[in-house]
């Protein structure tokens, strides 16, 4: 057998730079580069691997946690087709990518993570950066990952390699089972040198399948879509990782059956399709809320259903309601006591056309989605036409950078209120064109996000919506960006504080306690003093940005036809009015309340609580 000696961090990157994944017969590498932070832990392993070869790039980030936030949004705007690697040292550098993996597999987005690791061979323990455990000396911080990882592996053998390797890209390509995948290294084993078959450094190409649904299911749920009078889609991300845009159109162009979006799911149909009621749930139009309360078939295409989609419960009213789940995961096929039609979306949707050759949604029901698709278009018009302040509305600027973009233009985002809000009022014209972290709702993800999703298709402008509370946790990356020549455009909203949670406190009955950025005024010891003087436009620029300060709507759209012909990334502030919000519409979110208290706007929300808590389903 033939073979090559190399240390273990040497074969691991011969290995990954031979990754191929191939679905309908287009075939790419699965690798796009590595991201990595050195130190002890991997600088002498990893990091001297990566240095010697040229096949996969090498890309420095600022922050642990946001290289991984890219590499997830790499894979999301990539339909989970590509992906990096992410390398850190042991210790905090290591911990430091644990919230962006937790973000990783909820999101089912495949990342591969190599953190250093303790001494395999333990006689210089403890070492630098160690969590020493009296029970056991096979434990490290290392291990904090588990939960998050959909496959974990520490390497403590350079012969453990292969299998751990094989195990790793199976879940990575895996529809099903990807998220975070976690090989453990430790820093002496990434130095140690093997013989390893020539074979391991050979292209791999791994299949990515289009599994179709069980015939049974399929009939059975062609019937009960048949027997239906009110039916709806719930479209989550499935439809676009699995490229079903087309296929999802032409089943509702056939059937007439509506559409309600996830947030994953948005921009499954263009928002002006005949069917497209637009966002579901919490965060959700009124069309789409109300065509869930009343119908009695929901067909529930690559989602998992989370509260936020299905209104805690609530939206689904229809005391005989069923479902039917087309999903690849059979976790989430299983959900509400649907038929599971475990499968791939695009072949699935395609053969359910076929299934309802001749049948279609009555004229009423046809009638009542295009009344409540013109009522939301109206709205949204209104929103996006108010001119209030300055500071301006949030819904002002959302419209404002809309009318800015072109169709394949990309909006990134992830936490606060401006997602609820783009989620109902984004016009998404083209697939992809809406790109949303919110199975994670994780703050400091959009700027690295950003950067993930134009290094995806560069062709693609790409807008990054965040607010200030968001911005502070993670700006550094704006550093990356200008490293990198990667031009994205970051609209900043000012709303100085966590406006989002700000609102979600009041409407508990707390009054936004320790929400917003303000001195601590020294009579009531509370922060109630003046507003932080936070120069936003002062940091960005402070880290290689153009930054342009905007107060009014025309101020604002100038700057966007700056950022339009600038070169570099561009950071605009925006100041926002914390108290003017986009209404909610027919729904509604379990936030527990305090069931006793001596506040009387909390006992007022208890009550109200009490009562809608009693909507939702068993």
């Amino acid at each position: 057998m033939t073979t090559r000696r190399l240390t273990m961090a040497q074969a691991l990157v011969a290995f990954l730079a031979q990754q191929e994944v191939e679905r309908d017969g287009r075939r790419h590498r699965f690798f796009a580069g590595v991201w990595g932070i050195f130190g002890h832990g991997n600088v002498a392993g990893v990091g001297q691997a990566l240095q010697q070869q040229t096949a996969l790039p090498y890309y420095q980030p600022r922050n642990e946690q946001a290289m991984v936030h890219t590499a997830a949004a790499f894979a999301k705007a990539s339909r989970r087709l590509r992906t990096f690697a992410c390398t850190t040292s042991i210790g905090p550098g290591a911990t430091n990518m644990l919230t962006a993996a937790a973000g990783a597999t909820i999101n089912r987005l495949p990342v591969l993570l190599l953190p250093g690791d303790i001494f395999a061979r333990r006689n210089v323990a403890p070492v630098l950066q160690q969590l020493e455990a009296p029970w056991s000396h096979d434990a490290s911080v290392n291990d904090c990952f588990k939960p998050v990882s959909r496959y974990w592996d520490r390497i403590n053998r350079p012969d453990q390699l292969p299998t751990a390797l094989e195990a790793a890209m199976r879940v990575l390509t895996s529809p099903a089972e990807t998220g975070a995948v976690t090989l453990a290294l430790p820093q002496d084993v990434q130095a140690e040198a093997w013989d390893y078959p020539a074979r391991l450094f050979e292209p791999r190409v791994w299949t990515v399948a289009r599994p179709p649904a069980d015939r049974d299911a399929l009939r059975a749920a062609a019937a009960v879509l048949r027997n239906s009078q009110r039916p709806l889609i719930v479209a989550g991300g499935g439809v676009l990782y699995s490229e079903a845009e087309e296929a999802l159109a032409r089943l509702t162009a056939r059937t007439g059956i509506p559409v309600g979006e996830t947030q994953a799911g948005k921009g499954s149909l263009p928002y002006n399709h005949p069917q497209n009621l637009g966002a579901i749930g919490v965060t959700g139009t009124p069309g789409a809320n109300l065509a869930a309360r009343a119908a009695d078939l929901v067909v529930a295409v690559g989602t998992r259903l989370g509260d936020f989609a299905t209104a805690s419960t609530t939206a689904f009213a229809h005391p005989d309601v069923r479902f039917v789940a087309v999903n690849v995961a059979p976790m989430d096929a299983a959900k509400y006591g649907a038929i599971p039609l475990v499968a791939d979306a695009r072949v699935t949707l395609d053969e359910l056309a076929e299934a309802l050759v001749g049948w279609r949604v009555d004229e009423a029901y046809a009638a009542q989605i295009a009344q409540w698709r013109a009522a939301w278009d109206a709205e949204v018009d209104r929103l996006f036409a108010i001119r209030h302040g300055p500071p301006l509305s949030q819904a002002e600027v959302i419209g404002a950078v809309w009318e800015a973009t072109r169709p394949q233009d990309v909006v990134v985002c992830a936490a606060g209120s401006l997602p609820g809000d783009l989620h109902k009022l984004w016009r998404t014209r083209q697939a992809g064109g809406y790109h949303l972290e919110y199975g994670y709702s994780c703050m400091g993800y959009e700027i690295a996000g950003g950067l993930g999703v134009k290094m995806a298709d560069p062709a693609r402008d790409v807008y990054v919506m965040v607010g200030d509370g968001s911005y502070l946790m993670m700006p550094s990356e704006i550093t990356t960006a200008i490293q990198e020549g990667i031009k994205v455009t970051i609209v900043l909203l000012d709303n100085h504080g966590f406006g989002s949670i700000r609102g979600l406190s009041q409407a508990v009955g707390s009054g936004g306690f320790g929400t917003e950025y303000r001195f601590r005024d020294p009579r009531s010891g509370l922060h109630q003093g003046a507003v932080l003087p936070i120069d936003f436009a002062a940091n960005a620029e402070s880290l290689g940005a153009r930054a342009i300060r905007a107060r009014t709507h025309d101020e604002l759209r100038r700057a966007l036809e700056e950022s339009r012909r600038e070169s570099r990334t561009t950071v605009i502030v925006v100041e926002t009015d914390i108290d003017h919000r986009v209404p909610g519409y027919e729904s509604w979110w379990d936030v527990p309340v305090a069931e006793v208290s001596e506040m009387e706007p909390v006992r007022a929300a208890r009550a109200a609580y009490d009562q809608a808590v009693r909507r939702e389903r068993v």
